[in-house]
């Protein structure tokens, strides 16, 4: 008999990933706030619940697809919540990114009710979410992430077992922390090539071709020849991410000069209007930053 699996959250990633489930033969109840977002999956056959509590109810799994620890809190507590529909020996799976501290806590809460808790954030955007190729990166008791990989595989490529509650909440931030840096680099890199007057498709023709060629540079080709930012995984998403690792890298004693540096132009791009653009409109900030930088006005012997 097939699995039973609650889902809460249809967003940029969770409508993609409930998808892949439905279409891989388990039964699927879905919720989210805003109905409209559910349509896609009633028509390809999920039951849709009227609230979280109505989709935890039943459910063998429930998974969160969320934007944070608010949005977790939200649908998590009070009488309609997911809280009120579950019952012992049911898993929650919670793929929505936040901080370890948070998955451990969220890890204790679920203990005293005898229900087991998964952490596994996933690395990669829409378009591997759609094709089910994401990396997913499972915190919590072992047997149960091995018991689940043929779910989770219905959503990914791999599942990367990270260790104990909270680490694949620690496994998340830590390559995203790098996706950052990587990403402000990469535009840093173009707008000063701009600036010499070399064209954006033959510079990244040349970082393609050699070492620094990768999946990441390639993802964001087009975006960057076209200048157009169509959200894959969004720049006010990124902020949230690196705050969370810096955060996280504080309270282990983690140094990170980089992280900061990156999180202060990505928070940058909240003042430009860009936050729900993809996170490589980060090089929008960049040129905004050289147009301010030839206004101003030279002083003769400076």
């Amino acid at each position: 008999m097939s699995l039973k699996v609650g889902f809460v959250g249809m967003g940029i990633m969770g409508q993609p990933m409930s998808k892949n489930v439905l279409k891989a033969g388990y039964n699927v109840t879905v919720y989210n706030r805003t109905v409209a977002k559910i349509g896609p999956l009633a028509e390809a056959g999920a039951k849709v619940a009227s609230s979280p509590k109505e989709a935890a109810e039943g459910a063998d799994i429930i998974i969160l697809m969320l934007a944070g620890p608010e949005a977790i809190d939200a649908v998590m507590d009070g009488p309609e919540g997911v809280l009120a529909g579950m019952d012992e020996g049911q898993t929650l799976v919670n793929m929505s990114t936040v901080t370890p501290a948070y998955s451990r806590q969220l890890d204790e809460e679920l203990k005293t009710r005898s229900i087991v808790s998964i952490d596994a954030p996933v690395s990669g955007s829409r378009k591997p979410a759609e094709e089910g190729a994401l990396v997913i990166l499972a915190g919590g008791p072992r047997e149960k992430v091995t018991d689940l990989e043929p779910l989770l595989l219905t959503m990914g490529k791999n599942v990367i077992y990270c260790g104990e509650a909270g680490q694949g909440s620690s496994m998340k931030l830590a390559a995203n922390l790098l996706l950052g840096i990587m990403m402000a680099g990469l535009s840093e890199a173009i707008n000063f090539g701009e600036k010499c007057g070399l064209p954006v498709e033959a510079m990244l023709e040349t970082m393609l071709s050699g070492p620094m060629g990768c999946t990441l540079f390639e993802f964001k080709k087009e975006m960057l020849i076209n200048d157009t930012f169509d959200a894959q995984f969004p720049l006010k998403h990124m902020i949230k991410d690196v705050r969370f690792a810096l955060q996280t890298a504080d309270e282990n004693g983690a140094p990170t000069p980089v992280g900061h540096t990156v999180f202060q132009l990505y928070r940058q791009s909240i003042g430009h209007g860009l936050s729900n653009m993809d996170f490589a409109a980060v090089k929008k900030v960049f040129e905004r930053m050289s147009d301010s930088v030839s206004s101003s006005p030279i002083i003769p012997g400076v």
